[in-house]
């Protein structure tokens, strides 16, 4: 059985992440989504527990995807996990730079067993970042081509409440 580890802070989860997700749930057994708790991120919108339920909401009829939260490095959890490989989502040459790198450390670190996929968004999501889905969205403007309607309600729900959706 194939099985990959795609960590993330997903928060939130965007219609990028959800078209790296669809891509490797076409070459994969199973797809971990590891939503990682990353200490140093102060500004989060969505606590890891909503961030899991947000992402188990959108893919509960696909049996290949499964989510977890982590903690510690990426390496470790996809070890702790047996995949056999990390999911990265490229979006341009930054991306590349950095995942070129981290692939390396990685592949050391888990003794050349946790191997390194990058995938490529499609154009519609090349620019897309949770950080720019946030910073639209606190702007007051329409998110609904870069997040599912799943996640632009639960975040207009935590903002404005249930009574004063926009």
């Amino acid at each position: 059985m194939s099985k990959v580890l795609y960590p993330g802070s997903f928060d939130p989860i965007t219609k990028g992440h959800m078209n790296i997700i669809d891509q490797a749930c076409g070459l994969f057994d199973e797809v971990v989504v590891g939503v990682l708790i990353n200490p140093n991120k102060k500004n989060s919108f969505f606590n890891p527990e909503e961030r899991v339920e947000l992402i188990k909401n959108i893919y509960k009829d696909n049996g290949k995807v499964k989510v977890i939260t982590a903690k510690g490095a990426a390496v470790d959890v996809a070890m702790e996990n047996n995949c056999s490989a990390i999911v990265r989502g490229l979006r341009g040459i930054t991306d590349f730079d950095y995942e070129i790198s981290m692939q390396q450390v990685n592949k050391e670190i888990s003794d050349y067993k946790v191997n390194t996929i990058c995938f490529f968004a499609d154009p519609n999501y090349q620019f897309l970042s949770s950080s720019m889905v946030k910073e639209v969205f606190v702007l007051g403007k329409d998110i609904s081509k870069y997040v599912d309607d799943s996640v632009q309600k639960k975040m207009e729900v935590k903002t404005y409440g249930s009574k004063n959706i926009r």
